[in-house]
Order: structure tokens, then sequence, then C-alpha cells
């Protein structure tokens, strides 16, 4: 056991941070949440007031050159992620960056490269991964329960309200696919991964409606594997929430709801078996992020590799840089 716990840091006072991650780092058995910073004295001062942060930082580098603090938090707006992980390598931090890691993979791949020649333990943030449904659906998927899947389905969907959200501008990396439409991608290639011989994306295809500033407001895409596997998927920031996947094969098919975001409650991932014949495997609820926090600390403490490595992202941020060019293109199918 280690003598103490991680000491963490976040670097930006935004949403999503404040609600779900920083809480759930304050909550976890190894882990304490000593500083933020703002690019603003005085917001990162009533941001940390407001959550009981011991520090506060009027810049992000006075945080990284802090020696107090073990790991960094990074949820900044998607096209700060490379720059400020970067910078946080250079200062020794381990960190742990919001979804998507990057624009794209070439920068996942310089993200990554900067980490391991500081020596620093590097994660996206995708928190669902370390949800018990999503173990047991790939247990389901590997054990043969519904045969060998030849079909996937995702959607994640929900309504902005204010037109000055930064997922709507584009400068900032917005759009529905790199915001919720990135789970999508994940869990299709996540269960892939449990497919015997289905391996990455070969080809991707994707319509899109653009809004005002120019981003992706809905997407829908399919993507095909090496092995005959299909998949599809919807993504959205103008729409009723849902969020939801299903896996089928030819014995049966799988159920998931309140796939990416199911609170703490308890949920339930349901089997299906021909006309009548179902079985609900019920999963006791979790805090997700909390178990995230505890994953990435366990793995600096330990030197254990994380659950899943950066090349994963990049992998990630390359079918969906394939989805976008085939959406920019009118549908036209793209290789990945």
């Amino acid at each position: 056991m280690p003598e103490k716990n991680l000491r963490w840091g976040v670097i930006s006072t935004a949403n999503i941070g404040r609600v779900a991650v920083l809480p759930a780092i304050q909550r976890s058995s190894n882990g304490d949440l000593v500083a933020v910073a703002s690019r603003d004295e005085g917001t990162a001062r009533a941001f940390a007031g407001k959550l009981g942060i011991p520090q506060a930082y009027g810049s992000y580098e006075a945080l990284l050159a802090a020696d107090d603090i073990d790991a960094v938090y990074i949820p900044l707006p998607n096209s700060l992620h490379r720059e400020w992980t970067i910078k946080a390598a250079e200062a020794g931090k381990h960190i742990l960056c919001e979804k998507p890691l990057a624009l794209n993979a070439a920068e996942c791949q310089e993200m990554e490269a900067a980490a391991q020649q500081n020596g620093v333990v590097f994660m996206e943030a995708f928190m669902y991964r370390f949800h018990p449904q999503t173990e047991k659906v790939l247990q389901l998927v590997k054990s043969g329960a519904i045969g060998e899947p030849r079909l996937i389905y995702a959607a994640f969907t929900f309504r902005l309200t204010s037109p000055e959200n930064i997922r709507l501008m584009p400068d900032l990396g917005g759009g529905s696919l790199m915001d919720v439409g990135c789970y999508c991608v994940n869990i299709i290639r996540t269960v892939a991964g449990a497919i015997p011989g289905a391996g990455e994306p070969v080809e991707a295809q994707a319509y899109a409606n653009w809004g005002k500033t120019g981003v992706d407001e809905e997407m829908t895409g399919s993507l095909r594997f090496a092995n005959g596997l299909l998949a599809q998927f919807t993504c959205g920031l103008t729409l009723e929430r849902r969020e939801f996947y299903q896996v089928a094969g030819p014995e049966g098919h799988l159920d998931v709801q309140s796939a990416f975001l199911p609170g703490t409650a308890d949920t339930a991932i349901n089997e299906y078996h021909g006309r009548g014949s179902s079985v609900a495997h019920d999963i006791p609820g979790v805090d997700e992020y909390q178990l995230m926090a505890e994953h990435f600390a366990d793995c600096v403490h330990t030197g254990k590799p994380v659950r899943y490595a950066p090349a994963e992202a990049a992998a990630n941020m390359r079918t969906i840089e394939a989805l976008y060019r085939s959406a920019r293109g009118g549908g036209q199918p793209e290789k990945v």
C-alpha cells in the first residue's frame, strides 16, 4: 500500500469536473484533490471554495510548477488537450485527460510520446469503461452467450439549451461526434475487441446535419470490420436524451440502457433469446467516476498498466476522422 494518497490538481474549472470527476476524486480511497487552476485567480479561488479544494492558482503553469501535486485532471476544451497534456508531462505530472483525448490520432500519438518520454501515467477519461455493466457485457460476448456478434448499434443524444455552449464551437473541437458520438465509437470498438478476428474498423460511412456554427449537430454512421461485423450509431446535440447500445448475434442479443452515464443507480443488461425468452443481468449501482480515479491512482502507485492504453484513443480518433471525412464528402465510404 502506498504511504500517501495521490495528490491531484485540476487544470480548468469546467463543469464536467465540478459536477462529476472532482467529487469522485474527493471520495476516492487513494487520492486527494489538493489544487485547482484557472486563467483567473478569482475564479479559481471561488471554485476552490465551493468544492473545498485547499489551493487555487491563477494560471495553469503555476499549478504544474507546484511540487506538492502528483497528477492532473484535464477537462479543458478538446482543442487544448494536446498542449496541456504535453506541458503536464514535461512537468512530471501523471495525466488523466478528458475524452476525446485530442482532435486527431496524430495529436494522440504526440501526447503518448510525451508521457512515455517523461515517465508519467497517461489515460483518457472514459469512465463508463470502469462500470461493471461494461465488464459484464464483454464477459457475455466472450462467453458466446449470443453466439458470435454480427451487428452492434449504439446511440447517444441529448439536447443543448445554450447557443453559446462550447460543444457548438468548431475551433474548440465541438460537434456531436466529438462530444457524445465518441462514446458510441468507443463501445463499438471495445465490443469488437472481444470478438475473435474483428480487430479495428476497416471502413466508415456517415451522414451529418451541420449547424449554423459549422459543427455536426446530428450524425448517423456505419462501421465495417474485417470479419464482417457491422455497426451503426447515432449521436446528436439537438435531440431527446438517449444512451444505449445493442449487440446482436445468431443466438440472441444484448440490450444495454443507461449505457454511459447510469449514475449510481442499479442497472440491468437484458439478454434476449427468441420470443419471450430473456435473462436480466442485474448490475449493482456504483460510482464509475470514482472507480476510474481509484484505478488511475492505483496504476501510479503500483506501476501496473492502465486499463486501456493511450494507443486506444488514437485508434478511436482514426475512426472518428474517417467518419468526418465521409460526412463532409456527402456520405462516401472512407477507409479507416
